[in-house]
């Protein structure tokens, strides 16, 4: 059955003046998943799930089940980034299972304007994520099909890596391209994106910006993420 966002969680996301911090669960007490996420209150926007297969990456984390429950117990949408070897195999079990905008990886994809269409025919946000080293060339004859691009700040598969600093430049080109283009696409930001250099990510391009222990690694979780808000809509309102 197909997901329809309802009208509360997609003004969220058109919102293109409101900047977006999406908290990943992957840092966060996975004992304790929708408490953890519930804990952060209205200091965060949406919710970032990260999906490994043990194959496109080394790690193997959430299925359609753990979405699911999670979508039951949190109001926020839920941004399901999937880092696996073949997504179009799973795009029905997470837009299923909740998920309110799903990513895939330019780099596993063969027909990605194919899977793209399929996204937005579940009724989710189409995203499109690129690995640190994949040019952003390669999202230029996608853009009417995306609601999202999602620039890989490190490498994917693990939390807590540093934020690799030559994506910096990769950010202002790609806001560069949506501009240019004139579609409403969002820019989203993931990787070792602390309070130490959200501003600049900001500063470059970025709207969205995704943390994980920045957030739930840090001994006060909710403090953390009001704190990190603060710093990215300051750096937007100087722009």
């Amino acid at each position: 059955m197909s997901v329809k966002l309802n009208e509360e969680r997609r003004d969220v996301f058109l919102n293109r003046s409101r900047m977006l911090l999406c908290p990943s669960i992957l840092s966060s007490d996975l004992a304790d998943l929708a408490g953890a996420v519930n804990g952060l209150g209205d200091a965060v926007d949406m919710v970032h799930c990260d999906v490994m297969d043990g194959h496109f990456v080394p790690n193997l984390t959430f299925g359609p089940p753990v979405i699911r429950a999670l979508a039951a117990h949190t109001d926020k949408p839920l941004d399901v980034h999937l880092m696996v070897t073949n997504p179009d195999r799973l795009l029905d079990a997470y837009a299923g299972a909740g998920a309110d905008i799903l990513v895939v990886h330019w780099e596993t994809l063969r027909h990605a304007q194919r899977t793209l269409s399929r996204i937005r025919e579940l009724g989710c946000y189409a995203g499109l994520a690129l690995n640190p080293a994949t040019p952003v060339e390669s999202a230029k004859w996608l853009l009417p099909d995306l609601d999202m691009i999602l620039l890989m700040s490190v490498n994917p598969g693990f939390s807590g890596q540093a934020f690799i600093p030559q994506v910096m430049d990769k950010i202002k080109e790609t806001r560069k391209l949506i501009d240019t283009s004139g579609y409403p696409i969002r820019l989203q930001v993931d990787g070792g994106v602390t309070s130490g250099n959200a501003a600049e990510v900001i500063r470059a391009g970025a709207d969205m910006v995704v943390a994980g222990s920045a957030v739930f690694g840090q001994k006060f979780p909710k403090e953390a993420a009001e704190e990190l808000g603060r710093t990215i809509r300051t750096a937007r309102a100087k722009l």
